[in-house]
């Protein structure tokens, strides 16, 4: 059955966009659709996200209490397996600055881990934060070795 999130424009259109300001007759001439005066008629106009018309906002009205792991979570750059397959040769020697100067990683200072997604077949020796069980396994498996810095 057909519903309404299901309905999308035909392939292939386009909309045109509505242009503003271009004279009377456009029906968004002049005023340019904002109406007279009044706050979101000017440039800059409106008010903030979150802003509630003077009422208490949500964010404000809302009990803050209990613990809440974010500010002592630890936080890893997820780098899998599949992707070491590819950007190595065997036998390659694979810590941060490998990884950063292969454009594994974005930043050198965040902890890496390795997950096991993809295939490995190549022996690897890796030097990383965390490794997760199961490409513990895999980089073993493989004739790897795997060591945590």
């Amino acid at each position: 059955m057909l519903t309404l999130h299901d309905l999308h424009p035909a392939k292939g259109s386009t909309h045109k966009s509505k242009r503003l300001g271009q004279g009377i007759g456009s029906g968004t001439g002049k005023t340019s659709g904002k109406g007279h005066k009044g706050d979101k008629s000017r440039t800059g106009g409106g008010v903030r996200p979150g802003f509630e018309g003077g009422q208490m906002p949500l964010t404000r009205r809302t009990p803050k209490r209990g613990f809440n792991n974010a500010r002592f979570a630890k936080v890893f750059q997820p780098v899998n397996l599949g992707i070491l397959a590819k950007k190595f040769e065997a036998g390659a020697e694979i810590d941060t600055e490998a990884l950063f100067n292969a454009r594994v990683i974005r930043k050198k200072n965040i902890p890496v881990k390795i997950l096991a997604d993809g295939e490995l077949n190549k022996a690897l020796k890796i030097k990383a934060a965390a490794f997760s069980a199961e490409a513990i396994k895999k980089i073993e498996a493989a004739g790897g070795t795997h060591e945590v810095v």
